[in-house]
């Protein structure tokens, strides 16, 4: 009978210990999850400056990760809404609304931004209108709401970048925080989040620690002889900075004192400044120090903000890569020692490429130009009135052609004729390669590449009567620095890499897509995938080591 009661008590006990170990696998997180996202990053940048890299940045995050060599956008308009939105929402814009960086309503006659809301109010020390912002134009779920829903609302979200955009859509609708950069010099935010800033936050503001960058100025990092893959000192494909001309040194105190701490953004040290404020963020917040896992989404923005203005070939745009290199290995020694090594899963990518400038490649004899939006939209006027005897256009922009269907019907017109009148007279413009009706998007099966991007990044109740697809090379831009937008692998192409907790070293060059990687995180942490997610892993990371 004792034989039979102690097989009894050890079958429970290994039972129950089963029991404990099964469910300690299925609950099993890191402790913190990063999302680092840099603004117009091509992935060509990690070959072509990686000689000129430390051991400690990037490298350390392709040597001791798993990186994507071929990650590709599946959409168009590649731009910086669309991108963080389709990154951590893991659909496209068809689905989460994120159309554009702003577009053209219909409804209401005038353009939306992304992440407008009027409802809200500016918190912290920031203009009236730069927080009156929120994810409401979103309309699908991020990979950090399901993280909240997972954790009973126990896990933290916080999002950060220069650009509203950049910190309101990864952290999505239920985050406990999203600060922005104001040209006050301050990190804000809104009032769907809160109605004061946390305590640190303003003491971070109150510090002023954007001052100490300015008074420093912007000088080369390493010597001329370093920058050998780019094109010299004010080259002519480049802008001016703040109305400088673009020579180093910079004096970022005069700029500073003509005009505001916003000069900061488009210098490398709006990535310096961001980090020091998510280093304050982890601390104050405590963020992975308990058994609640949470989110930290961070956009580096000024990345963006070099290149539209002095463009992919420029010294000032490799100097901005290679102390973003710095930047990110100082911070991942701060996570090591304050989050702990194995603690925190991290991923890295961008949200869209970008383009070479369209008159260096004319110069080098590509035969291609870049298209001012302002010359289109004389075209097309003139076309309307020419063909209908009246200016049938509303509105012109991000590819987008919408007609004024209120003067199309008072004139008795037929919309498919109009439709087809204007794709016809687009077809003969220099700078179109293909143009496609709001039915053919509707309609389209996936046999068609272009189309099948751009049907991905439609959404008939705001995109235009017409999408316009311009030809490899051309660009809808100034004839200084460079943009994006399109389907081509220019500004689809984007470095992947997933670092850290139960993430094996590795890579693979089979082509994936940008929607991919918030599923992949919600299997990799076992919570649900985001609602609107076509659900395609990346397998790679998902295997275990």
């Amino acid at each position: 009978m004792k034989k039979i009661l102690l097989l009894l008590i050890i079958s429970l006990s290994t039972s129950t210990q089963a029991q404990k170990t099964q469910k300690e696998v299925q609950t099993q997180r890191p402790k913190l999850v990063i999302g680092i996202v840099v603004d117009q990053m091509k992935m060509e940048y990690l070959y072509r400056f990686y000689d000129d890299f430390s051991s400690n940045g990037f490298k350390r995050l392709m040597n001791n990760g798993y990186t994507f060599q071929n990650m590709h956008y599946n959409y168009m308009p590649t731009y910086t809404a669309p991108g963080h939105a389709s990154i951590y929402t893991g659909t496209t814009p068809a689905m989460h609304g994120i159309v554009s960086n702003e577009w053209f309503s219909r409804s209401s006659g005038k353009d939306i931004y992304c992440t407008d809301d009027e409802s809200v109010k500016t918190i912290g020390d920031g203009k009236e209108d730069e927080g009156k912002m929120s994810p409401k134009n979103l309309l699908t779920t991020t990979i950090t709401d399901e993280l909240r829903l997972a954790t009973n609302f126990k896990g933290k979200v916080i999002g950060m970048s220069i650009k509203d955009r950049g910190a309101i859509l990864p952290a999505g609708h239920f985050a406990n925080w999203a600060f922005w950069y104001s040209k006050t010099g301050a990190f804000i935010s809104s009032s769907f989040y809160g109605e004061k800033l946390p305590d640190w936050v303003t003491q971070f503001n109150n510090e002023k620690n954007y001052l100490p960058y300015i008074t420093k100025g912007w000088n080369l990092l390493k010597p001329i002889t370093t920058y050998n893959e780019s094109l010299s000192d004010d080259n002519p494909y480049e802008g001016k900075l703040n109305g400088v001309k673009p020579v180093f040194p910079y004096n970022l105190k005069d700029m500073y004192e003509k005009k505001d701490a916003g000069i900061i953004k488009s210098t490398p040290f709006g990535n310096d400044l961001l980090v020091d404020f998510a280093k304050k963020a982890i601390e104050k917040e405590e963020l992975g120090k308990d058994n609640s896992t949470d989110f930290l989404t961070v956009s580096f923005s000024s990345t963006d903000y070099i290149g539209h203005i002095l463009g992919p070939r420029s010294i000032e745009l490799q100097d901005t890569y290679l102390r973003l290199d710095q930047t990110i290995a100082d911070f991942l020694i701060y996570l090591d020692t304050n989050v702990g090594k194995n603690n925190y899963l991290l991923f890295l990518t961008a949200d869209h490429a970008g383009a070479e400038n369209v008159n260096y490649l004319r110069d080098k004899k590509y035969n291609v130009r870049n298209v001012d939006p302002s010359e289109i939209k004389a075209s097309l006027k003139k076309h309307s009135i020419d063909t209908f005897g009246e200016n049938l256009i509303l509105n012109y922009s991000s590819f987008n052609l919408l007609f004024n269907r209120e003067i199309i019907k008072a004139k008795e017109l037929d919309l498919v004729k109009v439709k087809q009148s204007f794709k016809e007279f687009l077809m003969t413009q220099e700078h179109v390669k293909r143009v496609y009706t709001e039915e053919e998007i509707l309609a389209s099966t996936g046999s068609d590449y272009h189309l099948d991007f751009i049907a991905k990044g439609y959404d008939p109740t705001q995109s235009g009567d017409l999408i316009i697809l311009d030809k490899p090379g051309y660009i809808e831009y100034g004839e200084t620095g460079t943009s994006h937008g399109t389907t081509y692998s220019y500004d689809t192409h984007v470095p992947c890499i997933f670092y850290g907790w139960n993430i094996k070293k590795g890579e693979t060059h089979d082509k994936k897509e940008i929607t991919q990687i918030a599923p992949t995180i919600a299997q990799k942490i076992k919570i649900a995938m985001p609602n609107g997610t076509e659900s395609k892993v990346l397998l790679e990371v998902l295997d275990k080591k």
